[in-house]
């Protein structure tokens, strides 16, 4: 019990830092606004989960929590973007703290290769601050090959600190968000698509059976 405590005080003392941090980052933005570039936007976004915008972190939580929060999916496409792009599951409940995974298919039904690049924020945007990936697609380019359909995964955790946050405690679901947008292949699409996708599930083209 002392030791739950004290992580519980630990947490409070963090929540209350970086709520501090992202007031004060409010104020430095909204001065800075006249000249801010879109890097500096950018960047303001991810360190205050300002606009939804998660957060990366390296590993997992340290710390897992016997409340849960349910993580919704949800997956769109720039208009002039030819893939077919969906989550795999839905939604998941999470034990906050605890890592999840979960996997996004993606399909290029053109007769050409396609590359493209994910934008992504969580709703409500107050736990955007508190929503950490470990890894996931949208952090690189992606190249699909005509045919080609590919599950990709993101690994993530909700930080512990959301149950002190004065605005985002009581927060019991989020809705994890991507667009994808077409981008010009930057390289050989051979060589992109066989570094781009060494960690995905590659499912089989459309038309194609084993042993064809």
């Amino acid at each position: 019990m002392l030791r739950l405590w004290q992580g519980r005080r630990a947490m409070n003392e963090k929540a209350k830092k970086k709520t501090a941090a992202q007031m004060v980052g409010v104020v430095i933005f909204m001065g800075a606004l006249a000249w801010a570039s879109v890097p500096f936007y950018d960047w303001f976004c991810r360190v205050t989960g300002f606009g939804g915008i998660t957060q990366v972190a390296e590993s997992g939580s340290e710390i897992v929590l016997s409340e849960t929060v349910k993580v919704r999916f949800d997956a769109s496409l720039e208009r002039d973007m030819p893939w077919e792009f969906k989550p795999v599951q839905r939604e998941m409940e999470i034990q906050i703290g605890a890592t999840g995974l979960a996997f996004y298919e993606a399909y290029n039904p053109t007769d050409k290769p396609v590359a493209g690049t994910a934008s992504y924020n969580v709703t409500p945007y107050e736990a955007g601050g508190f929503f950490s990936k470990i890894d996931c697609f949208c952090f690189e380019e992606q190249v699909l090959m005509p045919g080609e359909r590919v599950q990709m995964p993101v690994t993530f955790f909700v930080d512990p600190e959301i149950v002190e946050d004065r605005d985002a405690r009581y927060t019991k679901v989020i809705t994890l968000s991507y667009t994808f947008y077409e981008k010009d292949i930057s390289l050989e699409p051979a060589k992109v698509s066989v570094n781009t996708k060494s960690n995905f599930n590659q499912l089989p083209s459309e038309g194609k059976t084993n042993g064809a």
